[in-house]
């Protein structure tokens, strides 16, 4: 039966990946499946009814409640005018440069990308960003990268992905954010090659190709509602301090994720608005805020009920005998397979941990191919390049239809930096848990 679960899994994959499935309902039918398959009762202890649907739906509600801060923070920051005020001030510094203006937007977008993802970062930073690098001569495929490695540069320490390792490896936070801490430097410094690099290759192109009204094609997310583009007054300069506030205090005082989080939203609120209006515009932010992460967290719905699945004793069974191919005891056969192996991380696909990645990560672990702490390294990687070059991503359809390029495009251009990236971060594997 666990060759039938596998098959399975690899159907679903397929469906997926060919738009043929949208990933939320192919992730809940999957968990349902596999757990009936495994051999699981459909009430009662270890069920489908209590151990998947029931259980699995809240597996990730810590998750899913740092997500809905971090998408608080991130509404604030567009609502007081933080974000536009970064970048305008990068922009100012940057002046006419084409390599300093796209640093400063690379920058904003890291500062950003440890706040929220998905399209709402993006749009914090693109809406100013992507016009403005076009304007200096900048072609608009690589200006969408910029930010979108930007993000990726910022994902190691941004808290909710912390929360979110935490949760499907079972790894302790203060594992998960001594690595996001060793490989931060390696994607600033690819991200800063990238910038670089594909401004010097590209040349610059006097040429406007902004699609303000192109639409976001999206597979598995809504399009983002429009943001209304209005001027408004610079925020305090202290007031920029936001996007690392909740850094600073869950790596120098020790502070709990969503405590870290509340603290960001607390200074972001009060350092721009006054006392009469906190309530008002907290209410207001908070509920943009839901709407930001509501995408997210149905997914993190259906990622929960896959973890709850493939951990199930009666599909552990099935599928143990099968994962001994999967262990790779030659540290050098480790690394190298997993470089081969990170286009299986687009499109949605089998090593996408915001997908079927986590189901697999889950069947690793607790059929003890993997150290839980290797499975968090393996992975991490293959985030990364999830983040910068996936089509499919609501980040990577925004800005692409802003800019008027495909998303394609984009991947072409990102790609070879982030699979440098992600064969870095499998390197730092290896050395630190292999």
């Amino acid at each position: 039966m666990g060759i039938v679960i596998l098959l399975v899994m690899l159907v679903t994959v397929l469906l997926i990946i060919s738009r043929r499935l949208p990933t939320l309902i192919g992730l809940v039918l999957l968990a349902v499946v596999v757990a009936f398959l495994g051999g699981a009762p459909v009430t009662g202890a270890h069920s489908v009814s209590d151990g998947v649907i029931a259980a699995g739906s809240i597996a990730l509600a810590s998750t899913m409640i740092a997500i809905l801060l971090g998408s608080w923070l991130a509404a604030i920051m567009e609502e007081t005018g933080i974000a536009t005020t970064l970048v305008r001030k990068i922009v100012e510094l940057g002046g006419e440069s084409p390599y300093f203006v796209a640093l400063g937007m690379f920058i904003a977008a890291t500062l950003v990308g440890m706040v929220t993802g998905s399209a709402p970062a993006a749009m914090l930073v693109g809406l100013v960003g992507i016009p403005t690098m076009i304007a200096v001569g900048l072609p608009p495929t690589t200006s969408v990268g910029v930010i979108l490695m930007g993000m990726a540069a910022g994902e190691p320490l941004m808290q909710t992905d912390w929360q979110f390792y935490v949760t499907t490896t079972h790894v302790p936070l203060s594992t998960v954010r001594s690595f996001g801490l060793s490989v931060f430097p390696i994607g600033i410094a690819v991200g800063i090659a990238f910038v670089l690099i594909e401004s010097w290759r590209r040349g610059r192109v006097r040429a406007w190709a902004l699609a303000v009204d192109a639409p976001i094609e999206s597979h598995d997310e809504p399009p983002a509602e429009p943001v209304q583009r209005r001027r408004v007054s610079d925020a305090p300069w202290y007031s920029l301090l936001a996007p690392i506030v909740p850094i600073v205090f869950a790596l120098g005082f020790d502070v709990a994720i969503t405590t870290s989080l509340l603290l960001g939203v607390v200074y972001a609120l009060i350092t721009t608005t006054h006392p009469k209006q906190w309530s008002q515009r907290g209410l207001k932010t908070a509920y943009r805020g839901v709407e930001i992460a509501g995408p997210a967290l149905l997914l993190y719905v259906a990622i929960g009920m896959i973890l709850a699945s493939v951990q199930l004793p009666t599909t552990v069974a099935k599928l143990k005998p099968y994962t001994s191919v999967l262990e790779l005891h030659n540290v050098v056969i480790f690394v190298v397979v997993l470089a081969i192996l990170v286009p299986l991380a687009l499109y949605r696909g089998p090593l996408n941990l915001h997908g079927m990645g986590a189901g697999i990560a889950s069947v690793l672990i607790a059929s003890k191919a993997y150290a839980p702490a290797t499975v968090l390294g393996m992975f991490w990687g293959f985030n990364t390049v999830q983040t910068a070059s996936d089509p499919t991503t609501s980040q990577a359809a925004w800005g692409a239809g802003y800019a008027g390029v495909r998303t394609e495009q984009v991947m072409a251009r990102t790609l070879p930096y982030t699979w440098i990236l992600s064969i870095a971060i499998t390197v730092v594997t290896a050395i630190r848990f292999f």
